[in-house]
């Protein structure tokens, strides 16, 4: 380790990692808009030598050890806090070096006894820090991620799933900068797919919160944003963890109504992804009434409609899906249908 160090430091006055650390915690909070190149120089000069030695850069090899020992002595002083407050004021190189590091905290040891989950946990407005710089377009991909970074460990992102700030990423995603929404669905998909157990908790228990609001997404004028939702809604349906979350939206007849509309969307690909839902509630094997007459009642257009479906598609997963899907619709019926057989029968 001595020797990546000593390498690690040449050409600056530092004489140890704590002195690295400590000038760039300094440099950081003393810039201001004003700042000056010789400033912007010095900051660029520590966070590149910060990130080569937890990264390696082709001449120094990474070390576990180095890097640790930074990420310890860059959380004593504040640096993950004034680098998210000062990001925007640094020169675009020096901005990916510093979501880099900040990455690196962030995930080391990715469990609660790391310096940087312990640090956030300390300093948990520096979640809502990261999510406001998807205000300005110069940062928002830097911290989007170091957002990803952070809930990466399931603690942090309970934080984020359990606070005031994820009802804002319904908004995030909608944004007009192609780029940063993109980002933003992420950041947004990251949370709801990486801790399995606490997604599931948490879909049962904001269910009607959750939705209300997803639905937006499902029936936006955003393309991109309707395909993602969609995309991802068959993701968690379909995650075994959250059946009980499956159950209770294939039940809702207004939920199967809006798939039955994108279904016929103008884009194929969500024709796709609508099709990937709605196998769900046909495939339910304990339909409710409302979903079975919707179902009976539009029987003969579903199946003509399903059997002219993506015919061009080169997929035998797809294929075999819809010939069941066609073959549960086909033997459906109606209460209607029910009735008239029972009047039918011979007294």
């Amino acid at each position: 380790m001595a020797n990546i160090l000593k390498k690690v430091l040449h050409n600056t006055s530092s004489k140890s990692p704590q002195d690295m650390v400590l000038r760039a915690a300094q440099t950081t909070e003393k810039l201001t808009d004003t700042a000056t190149e010789r400033q912007q120089e010095e900051l660029a000069r520590y966070l590149s030598q910060m990130k080569a030695a937890m990264y390696g850069d082709g001449e120094i090899e990474p070390s576990k050890e180095t890097a640790v020992l930074l990420c310890w002595e860059a959380c004593k002083v504040g640096l993950p806090l004034v680098l998210a407050q000062k990001l925007s004021l640094l020169d675009f190189e020096t901005r990916k070096d510093a979501a880099q590091v900040c990455g690196c905290i962030f995930r080391m040891d990715s469990n609660a006894d790391g310096p940087g989950v312990r640090f956030v946990h300390e300093h948990p407005h520096i979640l809502e820090i990261l999510f406001q710089g998807y205000d300005n377009p110069s940062i928002a991909l830097n911290c989007g991620s170091m957002l990803r970074d952070c809930v990466r460990d399931e603690s942090l992102a309970r934080m984020v799933l359990e606070g005031p700030l994820f009802q804002e990423y319904f908004k995030k995603v909608e944004v007009s900068n192609f780029e940063v929404a993109s980002d933003a669905f992420q950041t947004f998909k990251d949370l709801l797919t990486r801790h399995e157990p606490l997604v599931a908790s948490y879909l049962q228990g904001h269910y009607q919160e959750f939705f209300g609001a997803y639905v937006n997404l499902l029936q936006s004028s955003n393309y991109v944003t309707r395909r993602q939702s969609l995309k991802l809604l068959g993701e968690l349906l379909l995650n075994r963890a959250n059946v009980k979350v499956m159950m209770r939206y294939v039940s809702d007849v207004n939920n199967l109504k809006l798939m039955m509309i994108l279904l016929k969307d103008n884009s194929r690909s969500i024709q796709f992804e609508a099709f990937h839902v709605f196998k769900v509630f046909v495939a339910n094997p304990n339909k409710t009434k409302e979903i079975v007459e919707v179902l009976s009642t539009n029987k003969e257009k579903l199946l003509k409609y399903l059997g002219d479906f993506h015919t061009d598609k080169e997929d035998e997963q797809f294929k075999e899906e819809k010939a069941v899907i066609i073959k549960e619709i086909s033997m459906l019926q109606s209460q209607q249908d029910l009735d008239q057989e029972a009047g039918d029968e011979p007294m």
